[in-house]
């Protein structure tokens, strides 16, 4: 039963301790976070200004949310995802002050609730997962634009749909690709999905991986994670494509390279990858074996075609948390985890600390600047500037008491020079 708590609609205030414990232990391993920390706290760049953020929201999402809030913010927070809310954090966060609405599993009517109150509290900065803000901003709300300065979108869906916005000349404001910035995609995207979706994964099936079959849809940043683990693991990996040159480069990275339906054969574990819909359907549903088991990796609980899957299925059971059986009209059983929706978030704890150390380092910066630059860059979807991530990766570099050269001034004039 959901409780209102000074505004916020949460599941259980009792469980702030314990979510109070999970942000200190993401605090004591984000060390980039805590040093733009400090620099908010003296320098206050958002003070005045309401901030509305939609991220999977778990501790490492919300010691951002209190990075934020240290640079005089006023900020509202709420899920992006049904099933990766976590509520004693939520509960945490509403004691430090912060407004939440989100609980874990809603209905579809509640989240839709707490989206459109995020909303209602007239942001002046927005940070997305997905774009439903953005989305609602431009469709319902679009009386809440003129608020609106700008913000910054954490993930591959996200970007796809606000550049189709820019595209049609209808976005209203700028938004940071924090998703292409060097410092996202190289590591978050690569080695935290790489880890976190086999995190949740062998957590959840309690299965071997060695010896077996893993068929990675989409070889982008995040497929090229979920297959290096996954050959760490001992598995043969097969990746699906529908890009020739992310083929040839899965194929030169040692993995076989085939479509689908052929795929769908021989798959014992299934990984969608993709950011689009029906990258898994009926048939391929049709030709895979006995037990196979299917997750998605992807934003959206779209790249798993349900409906085709259960039009498919003479019996469907809840056999373990997060994995419902289906016995198809052939006799042969699948397994689909998490309902389909992000396998590492639904039924994980989301990347290592350290890993999303850096994206969110990135995310409180480009809020920054776009606070800063918004009339400067107009109403354009805009990369993460370098100088931020690098700024980012020198941070980090010092927390692992790493230091790098500099460029001579000879060589720096040598670079520059178009004659030797």
């Amino acid at each position: 039963m959901s409780q209102k708590v000074n505004e916020s609609i949460i599941t259980d205030p009792s469980l702030a301790p314990e979510g109070k414990l999970k942000i200190d232990w993401v605090q004591a391993h984000m060390p980039v976070l805590n040093s733009i920390r400090d620099q908010f706290e003296a320098e206050q760049p958002f003070k005045g200004l309401k901030v509305a953020i939609s991220l999977h929201l778990e501790a490492k999402t919300a010691y951002l949310a209190k990075v934020v809030q240290a640079g005089g913010a006023e900020v509202t927070i709420t899920g992006s995802n049904p099933l990766s809310t976590q509520d004693d954090v939520c509960a945490a966060l509403v004691e430090d002050g912060i407004t939440v609405f989100a609980k874990y599993n809603p209905s579809e009517e509640e989240y839709r609730e707490h989206l459109m109150k995020t909303l209602e509290t007239k942001p002046d900065l927005i940070i997305d997962d997905g774009g439903d803000l953005v989305t609602i901003l431009h469709s319902e709300r679009q009386d809440l634009l003129p608020q609106v300065r700008g913000g910054a979108e954490e993930t591959t869906t996200g970007i796809l749909r606000l550049k189709a916005l820019e595209k049609e000349g209808k976005l209203q404001f700028p938004m940071i690709a924090v998703n292409d910035a060097y410092c996202k995609y190289l590591f978050d995207n690569r080695y935290g999905t790489g880890q976190s979706v086999w995190d949740g994964i062998n957590r959840t099936t309690n299965l071997v991986v060695a010896g077996k079959t893993v068929v990675v849809i989409g070889y982008g940043w995040c497929g090229k994670g979920v297959a290096m683990r996954a050959k760490g693991l001992g598995a043969q990996v097969v990746v699906t494509e529908v890009d020739a040159i992310k083929a040839v480069e899965a194929h030169m990275d040692g993995f076989t390279v085939m479509p689908m339906v052929e795929a769908a054969k021989v798959g014992d574990y299934f990984v969608t990858v993709t950011g689009n819909k029906d990258v898994i359907r009926g048939e391929h549903y049709d030709v895979m074996k006995d037990g196979a088991i299917l997750s998605n990796a992807g934003h959206f609980d779209i790249e798993i075609n349900k409906v085709e899957l259960d039009q498919r299925t003479q019996s469907k059971r809840t056999v373990r948390r997060n994995i419902e059986e289906y016995v198809l009209n052939n006799g042969k059983k699948v397994y689909l985890l998490a309902e389909g929706r992000l396998v590492n978030l639904a039924a994980g704890d989301g990347h290592p600390a350290e890993i999303m150390d850096m994206t969110f380092a990135l995310q409180a910066m480009s809020l920054k600047y776009v606070n800063d630059q918004y009339e400067a860059v107009g109403p354009h979807v805009v990369n993460v500037p370098y100088e931020i991530d690098e700024q980012v990766a020198r941070i980090k570099l010092s927390s692992l008491g790493y230091s790098i050269d500099k460029l001579t001034d000879e060589q720096a004039k040598y670079l520059d020079s178009w004659s030797e």
